[in-house]
């Protein structure tokens, strides 16, 4: 898992591959990614890729920026940094890094918030993405667990196996990977 405790490798490569509005995703993926969204609009929903692949200086870019919006609301430094790492990744610990994280919103509402759950693009994409290997990555019930708030626009590609796993035992992926070396150790 990739998450404020855990970081990308230093060495860390991707191949990405290119898919709407020239978004990059992980190559092993993107035809998965490509057929739910298909998919999703033969079912009368409208779904849009508002971010995917990111390099690092971009997620550094993005950090920082944050952080100094919360500076001149009047936050310390350090409040700062704290309040930006509850809703974007520190670099180095963003899945949007990997290659395997996908944004997507309603086309009609794109803003990042909560409301995002509420209209019918979002929620085919909740109850369908298993099947094409993706999970909800931060699910409103598991925020002390993955240590990010609710996020019902930020998908991961896991796998078909895994994700129908996670959905099946209702499990956030750090539960899933807790499972599985448990399961590896204790055979």
């Amino acid at each position: 898992a990739i998450n404020p405790w855990h970081y990308l490798p230093d060495d860390f490569e991707i191949e990405t591959a290119y898919t709407e509005y020239g978004r990059e995703f992980d190559a092993r993926a993107i035809d998965d990614l490509e057929e739910m969204l298909a998919d999703c609009r033969e079912e009368g929903h409208s779904p849009l890729i508002c971010s995917a692949y990111r390099n690092h200086d971009f997620q550094v870019r993005l950090f920082e920026n944050d952080v100094r919006k919360w500076m001149w609301k009047g936050y310390s430094e350090e409040e700062a940094r704290e309040e930006t790492a509850r809703n974007v990744a520190i670099p180095g610990t963003s899945e949007h890094e990997a290659g395997l994280a996908v944004d997507i919103v309603y086309s009609e509402m794109q803003a990042l918030d909560e409301y995002q759950a509420d209209n019918e693009t979002q929620q085919w994409l909740m109850e369908h993405c298993w099947e094409y290997g993706f999970i909800l990555r931060y699910p409103e019930d598991k925020t002390e667990i993955t240590g990010i708030t609710y996020e019902p626009w930020h998908y991961r590609y896991v796998g078909k196996k895994a994700a129908a796993f996670i959905r099946d035992n209702n499990l956030c992926l750090e539960e899933y990977l807790d499972y599985m070396s448990f399961a590896r150790h204790n055979g």
